[in-house]
């Protein structure tokens, strides 16, 4: 089993900069991936990034690219998402996910586990 605790949510202007952090703990291995996710209100849940644990390889969605970055720390297995110039349209609840594997992937159903979840808020 691998857990997820997610941090750094909240309310900020548009603009403005926020990091998210995500704790991973448990069975983790040295090959997995980890990602972030949104859901806005009324909207599926939609890829935001991810980034390989061994080689530290990203991805990112169009929406998010260039402002957006993922990284990792490997001492404590927690990956982090540093979002800048944040838009209005960022506003939605991130999640954090995790799956074993070296591949990059879009998809939500590939990720095996995931956190709480953490609100952002972005006024205009």
């Amino acid at each position: 089993q691998v857990q997820l605790v997610e941090s750094g949510g909240g309310l900020v202007q548009a603009g403005g900069s926020l990091r998210l952090s995500c704790a991973a703990s448990g069975r983790t291995s040295s090959t997995f991936v980890m990602g972030w996710f949104r859901q806005a209100p009324g909207t599926e849940r939609e890829f935001v990034a991810a980034i390989r644990w061994s080689g530290g390889s990203t991805a990112y969605a169009d929406s998010v690219k260039g402002r957006f970055f993922i990284s990792g720390d490997n001492a404590n297995n927690t990956v982090y998402l540093q979002m800048n110039t944040l838009k209005p349209e960022d506003t939605a609840v991130y999640y954090c996910a995790f799956r074993f594997g070296t591949v990059l992937l879009y998809s939500l159903r590939s990720y095996n586990y995931w956190g709480q979840g953490t609100q952002l808020t972005v006024s205009s």
